[in-house]
């Protein structure tokens, strides 16, 4: 009879191998500069090219530019630098400054010594202390980056990040940089907060508790809807990049259209006027 099962378990043992997820490599590290996580599948997923806007196109944010510019060259050159977060209003540019900083700091250090951008979806944070345990192995530098970070309750996710961020017992590893973006200043909803701080016993150390994760990022960077004049500079900037056959004062008459339809000024919607504008300038029947 067990002879009889030995072939049996043989094949349950071998289709098990083959469903468990193979162990995470750093194979083809030194391929790019940019990553997805797969913890699914246990690996980077290389990016040959990101989708980054020039930092001198980016207009109305000079002093949270030169913040994360700044903290990002020094960690490229391997002295202290925070974790950051980029909070504010929906298309101010927080995730297209990350990955600006991230390409105007490679362009200045030869190919061996980029830092290699890595982006983690929220909902992989709980993959997020596997991940940098395998990058701390190795002599590369890293961003790691989280676009739209938010909570909605106090999940595992929540207090994976937490933990890494500074009270694990591993620590951060120091090749290691992680930056985020959310549309709430302290990543969990205001209806949240004022609901704890109503209830429980001690309400500011509720309040507190809740808040504490935004504490732990170093350099905490605010970003708001742009006035007109920012908004009229960041599409003149684009409109100039892209040298399009348009007067000044047409180009203003059809931001300022674009932006009310819009209901809002932003680097995005400015963004999305001239990708709009160009493709109507090149229309066949608009040039004859």
């Amino acid at each position: 009879m067990t002879t009889d099962l030995m072939p049996v378990l043989e094949r349950i043992a071998s289709a098990l191998e083959r469903l468990a997820p193979p162990a995470a490599t750093l194979d083809g590290l030194n391929s790019t500069d940019a990553f997805v996580w797969q913890p699914e599948r246990s690996r980077l997923a290389p990016v040959e090219q990101v989708a980054h806007v020039p930092l001198n196109l980016l207009q109305g944010i000079e002093s949270q530019r030169i913040a994360l510019l700044e903290n990002t060259r020094h960690f490229a050159h391997g002295l202290p630098a925070n974790n950051a977060m980029l909070w504010g209003s929906r298309g101010t540019g927080k995730s297209s400054l990350v990955k600006a900083c991230h390409a105007a700091v490679n362009v200045q250090l030869p190919a061996d010594k980029h830092v290699v951008l890595i982006e983690i979806e929220r909902e992989d944070l709980a993959s997020l202390p596997d991940l940098l345990a395998l990058l701390r192995t190795s002599d590369r530098h890293f961003i790691v980056f989280c676009d739209d970070l938010s909570f909605e309750r106090e999940d595992r996710d929540y207090k994976a990040l937490k933990s890494v961020l500074d009270g694990g017992i591993a620590g951060r590893p120091a090749n290691v940089l992680f930056y985020a973006t959310s549309n709430r200043r302290h990543l969990m909803p205001r209806d949240m907060i004022d609901n704890e701080q109503s209830t429980a016993i001690n309400p500011s150390e509720a309040v507190e508790e809740k808040i504490s994760l935004s504490d732990r990022f170093g350099l905490w960077l605010g970003f708001h809807l742009c006035s007109q004049d920012t908004y009229l500079d960041m599409v003149r900037a684009y409109a100039h990049e892209r040298q399009l056959p348009i007067t000044d004062k047409d180009l203003v008459a059809r931001a300022l259209e674009w932006a009310t339809t819009r209901g809002n000024r932003s680097g995005r919607v400015a963004a999305q006027f001239i990708d709009d504008l160009t493709a109507d300038l090149a229309e066949p029947t608009k040039k004859a």
